[in-house]
């Protein structure tokens, strides 16, 4: 097999790793938020519940979540809520990825939310601002300065975890690498692939890069 054809069996898959990771940003970053407006709730049961979900989803491997949300609905309750074609698995794949990254979003939300002084609140008040104008005009953007390292290494992260939805079988670059292992015996492409996340995490390190320095204007 030739080098131009085991790249472009390697892009097909490197294109369905783009796609995970997009998507889960999409979806995992407002839910996030979402999460992080629950845990600090002061509705006590709700707090509770939300705080407990995140401990559970941070303190387990995102592989076994992956196995739970693919098997264990049928298992259990005799459910196939995703389908065992490609596109039920990266279905599957994509609420498990969404779901524990938004736990890990909410608690870097929370920590930048938390961590504004309460005299931020206290001035737009006084100057007749409603909550709503005085999180999204005052508090917001020093919110953002405060997690975008946080949320840069997050993502970067995600980048590289992405491989772990072979394990229920998604087309993603590593799981076709490990085919093209088994098939035709070469290891070479395994090493390869380094270079196509190498260059990825690039773009998005010089992409953070950008960011920090518009958003350095907010002092905090």
């Amino acid at each position: 097999m030739t080098f131009a054809r085991i790249t472009m069996i390697l892009l097909e898959g490197f294109g369905q790793t783009c796609l995970l990771f997009a998507l889960t940003l999409l979806f995992a970053l407002p839910l996030g938020l979402l999460v992080s407006f629950c845990s600090m709730s002061k509705f006590k049961p709700l707090q509770l519940i939300t705080k407990v979900f995140v401990w559970i989803i941070r303190g387990t491997p995102l592989m076994l979540q992956l196995f739970v949300v693919f098997y264990v609905p049928g298992m259990l309750f005799n459910i196939q809520l995703f389908g065992s074609d490609p596109q039920g698995r990266f279905t599957a794949a994509l609420v498990a990825f969404v779901i524990n990254y938004a736990c890990y979003f909410s608690e870097i939300y929370r920590g930048g939310i938390e961590a504004i002084p309460r005299g931020q609140y206290e001035a737009g008040q006084v100057l007749g601002m409603t909550k709503t104008e005085i999180f999204f005009r005052v508090i917001l953007m020093q919110v953002v300065k405060r997690i975008l390292a946080p949320i840069s290494n997050e993502v970067i992260t995600l980048v590289k975890d992405t491989s772990l939805a072979r394990v229920i079988m998604v087309a993603e670059i590593f799981y076709l690498n490990e085919n093209l292992i088994m098939s035709k015996g070469i290891i070479w492409p395994l090493f390869y692939i380094g270079v196509f996340f190498l260059l990825f995490v690039g773009v998005l390190t010089i992409l953070f890069n950008y960011l920090e320095k518009k958003l350095s204007y907010y002092q905090i």
